[in-house]
């Protein structure tokens, strides 16, 4: 009989392509992970694994072994699920979900308080992971959700065992000192109306910098970038002084200081937030429950980063003003 943990260990090591990367995802030691994969070959009777420089590869075996292996996974999971609802469907035990960083703060930890409170024997472990290490944990069966956001525009690419589910729409805000110039036009502002000023922004090759070119774009002249910065909380202390402006997600902005404000963009740049879970799991009352608090939080605009739109300010936040409203708001990337 090939054991489950045997076939898991394959799956990651096929995933990753070595015994170290693998033993780090599931928690044991590369020896461990070795001496699972020697017993899996010695049961099936042939080697799974051939040496490919500093990694390893499948071999015609491993690779059949490890396609054929998604149907034990499923089954083993309806068979979880289905003790489950033997408990009329109430979540209990721990939920594994990996998120992006702005994901946590921005909308797992405002639902996190009512899920503790509606459902005492649920518990999430949460782990930071980006939207491609997330999906890989979930279809590695090392977490039961995941947060991912698009890239540039573009969906994260599912496999057919994988569902998804739209859970947040999010949009880029122009921030500024409440004495700059830009801060007494009238908006939504528009590409005409950055030109001109100086600017403090995520460094190339990130997600920022990409929506921080498409608002540029089309326009004559490039825009004047005093500062590359990745971290937002000190984009803001740049901006603070007056010299330059920034362009930050909603999900991403850390309460904002006095003297700021954030003003939106005629054509903000968005990214949308999915949740990923296996099919297999769709019965899961924990990942049900999870998807319930998310969608509750999208319908009544509760999460981080959310821009009050309260009569008197109806185009922005003055920052002393949002620390009043102090959980509401978060950094992450």
């Amino acid at each position: 009989m090939i054991e489950v943990g045997a076939l898991r260990a394959l799956r990651s090591v096929a995933a990753l392509g070595t015994l170290a990367r693998a033993a780090d995802e599931l928690g044991f030691t590369a020896s461990a992970v070795s001496q699972q994969i020697k017993r899996l070959e010695r049961q099936i009777g042939m080697p799974v694994l051939a040496p490919a420089g500093r990694g390893v590869v499948l071999t015609p075996a491993g690779q059949a072994v490890v396609d054929s292996s998604l149907e034990v996974f499923q089954a083993l999971e309806r068979c979880a699920e289905a003790a489950q609802s033997v408990a009329e469907g109430a979540p209990r035990g721990v939920l594994r979900v990996a998120a992006f960083s702005t994901g946590i703060r921005g909308l797992l930890a405002p639902v996190h308080p009512r899920l503790l409170a509606r459902y005492p024997d649920l518990r999430l472990h949460i782990t930071e992971q980006d939207p491609d290490q997330a999906l890989h944990s979930v279809e590695a069966g090392t977490a039961d959700l995941a947060l991912l956001h698009d890239a540039d525009g573009l969906p994260v690419p599912l496999s057919p065992a994988l569902s998804r589910r739209l859970v947040h729409t999010d949009l880029g805000d122009v921030v500024m000192a409440e004495t700059h110039p830009l801060a007494r036009s009238s908006p939504p502002l528009d590409g005409v109306d950055l030109a001109g000023h100086a600017w403090v922004t995520s460094p190339p090759g990130t997600v920022c910098h990409q929506w921080f070119r498409r608002v540029f774009a089309g326009l004559p002249e490039e825009p004047d970038v005093r500062h590359l910065v990745d971290d937002f909380s000190t984009q803001l202390s740049l901006v603070a002084s007056g010299e330059v402006v920034a362009l930050i997600p909603r999900l991403a902005r850390p309460p904002l200081a006095e003297g700021l404000v954030a003003r939106p963009l005629r054509r903000p740049p968005t990214r949308e937030v999915h949740a990923a879970w296996r099919r297999s799991a769709e019965s899961s009352p924990a990942i049900r429950a999870v998807l319930t608090e998310l969608e509750a939080a999208r319908s009544a605009g509760v999460h981080a980063g959310h821009v009050d739109e309260r009569a008197g300010d109806p185009h922005g936040v003055v920052g002393g003003e949002e620390r009043q409203r102090g959980g509401d708001f978060g950094e992450a990337r």
